[in-house]
């Protein structure tokens, strides 16, 4: 327990990763694969990769980074390697997506999509296990590995991206972190986010104010796409949550649950956008080990310490 809390205690704040991560020891990154082979810097993403021989390929963490769609970076990794490292037998991969300055939804889930088929077509030559994929994503990056964690098989949201389109995008779980499931219940519940101005950051993913564009919001919606086949999924969501209100987290659960689909909702109890504690850090672990390793672990539900 004791390293659990010093590893969530070192994880830096979203707005001070602004240098690459360095990798952890015992891990090489290899830096700037290019998986949809346009040239694109925001089609790109990096692998950390454990050093030691291992005698059955690397269940892989893949980290999808936040800001609103419009600014963040796949540098930014610091979160994701802290799941990977303390003798776990991950290997990782952080991945940059268009922004919205370059292209408007679906844009965003069309680059995802291609990024899990490329790692899984080259799985061999990194050794890395193609049917154990667990996707990890804060804030706007939460929203996009739900929209992976329930859009397997969905066509028009595949995209045509890439070498690979006979591999799959399907991922094995799903770690969201405060991220929106639902844009048209987004508004009026303590979010300081207006889904309707003009400026804002939906509206530069959607095209334009929500009043205006809900159909857009609805397809843009992870909640809109899913099916008992879904991946499971860990919900991480602080109950004072300005940014995106908890109800997404809540609602987003319930409909899981209706489906059939695992989910495991943990509330950071005072905890507002993005916090980290001992515990939630040790579940996250749990998730991860039960999904990726299959071992017989079980995830606490319910209210997590936000400090």
């Amino acid at each position: 327990m004791r390293y659990l809390v010093l590893l969530a205690l070192s994880f830096p704040l979203l707005a001070q990763c602004q240098k690459i991560s360095a990798p952890p020891a015992g891990f090489r990154a290899v830096r700037n694969l290019d998986y949809v082979g346009s040239g694109n810097q925001r089609q790109m993403l990096d692998l950390y990769l454990p050093e030691a021989k291992a005698d059955k390929p690397h269940p892989l963490v893949v980290y999808i980074h936040g800001g609103g769609w419009e600014s963040g970076s796949k540098n930014e990794a610091d979160m994701l390697l802290g799941l990977i490292r303390g003798g776990t037998p991950y290997a990782g991969a952080s991945i940059h997506y268009r922004l919205t300055s370059q292209a408007q939804w679906p844009a965003q889930i069309f680059d995802c999509k291609a990024a899990i088929r490329w790692l899984r077509a080259h799985a061999k030559e990194y050794n890395l296990d193609p049917d154990k994929i667990s996707v990890f994503g804060i804030s706007a990056g939460g929203h996009l590995v739900s929209m992976l964690g329930v859009t397997g098989g969905v066509k028009e949201l595949e995209g045509e991206l890439g070498k690979h389109l006979d591999q799959s995008s399907r991922v094995s779980c799903v770690l969201d972190f405060c991220g929106p499931s639902d844009f048209l219940t987004f508004g009026g519940k303590g979010s300081i986010i207006d889904p309707d101005d003009p400026k804002g950051a939906l509206a530069k993913l959607i095209g334009g104010p929500l009043k205006d564009r809900r159909e857009e919001g609805r397809k843009a919606s992870p909640v809109t796409y899913i099916t008992p086949d879904d991946a499971p999924f860990l919900i991480i969501h602080g109950d004072k949550d300005t940014l995106v209100p908890y109800a997404q987290a809540t609602e987003f659960d319930a409909a899981l649950k209706a489906a059939h689909v695992p989910s495991t909702l943990l509330t950071g109890t005072d905890g507002g956008h993005v916090f980290l504690s001992g515990p939630l850090v040790e579940r996250m672990f749990a998730f991860n080990a039960r999904h990726l390793q299959g071992k017989d672990v079980q995830i606490p539900e319910g209210a997590a310490p936000s400090k």
